[in-house]
């Protein structure tokens, strides 16, 4: 059965977890950043659990210090790390080269800030010819409305906004896969 080019596909994903640091989350509103860790720790948990690669950026770690520990406890036992200073993740050094290697076309993205990091990696990865989809409730910025027009941009540019679980079920495919009932308990947890 051919299915629609734009439903993910764990032969075909990469997840990318951008700049989620303590510091910078301790700069985002309370309720936004705690829904951003939990549905983060989802996706990390589940692309684990299914074997997808996971690059993980952090902006400028000598100041603004590393991943959050809520995230670090979940990753899987390979993933990559990238140190930068661009806003896009584009620019830190390996990480396309990382990208390449991986030879995935389908790049799911969560972090912060959406209209800084998060906004300028999706339209450069987009340019580059990768199929870009935004997790919008894994993602923030320090004003709602920054987010808001940040996805709106986004979105008229063509990159794919999504949720969570719509990322999950598309990962799984069927209720009959071995991972179903691990992956769906994690969202009885959060």
């Amino acid at each position: 059965m051919s299915t629609h080019p734009n439903l993910l596909d764990t032969e075909h994903s990469l997840l990318v977890v951008i700049d989620v640091q303590s510091k910078l989350l301790a700069a985002m509103p309370e309720k936004s950043a705690e829904l951003l860790l939990a549905n983060t720790g989802i996706l990390v948990e589940a692309a684990g659990r299914l074997k997808i690669p996971l690059l993980l950026t952090e902006q400028y770690s000598k100041g603004l210090g590393v991943t959050d520990t809520a995230i670090i406890q979940k990753l899987p036992v390979t993933f990559q790390v990238f140190d930068k200073t661009s806003f896009s993740c584009c620019a830190a050094s390996g990480f396309m080269d990382a990208l390449a290697f991986s030879r995935r076309k389908q790049i799911v993205l969560v972090g912060l800030e959406a209209h800084v990091c998060v906004l300028q990696t999706a339209l450069e990865l987009l340019q580059l010819g990768y199929h870009v989809q935004v997790v919008e409730d894994a993602l923030c910025s320090r004003f709602a409305e920054h987010k808001h027009y940040a996805l709106q941009r986004m979105q008229q540019q063509g990159v794919t906004i999504t949720n969570h679980e719509s990322v999950l079920f598309e990962w799984l495919k069927n209720s009959a896969h071995l991972e179903f009932k691990p992956i769906s308990s994690l969202l009885r947890k959060s």
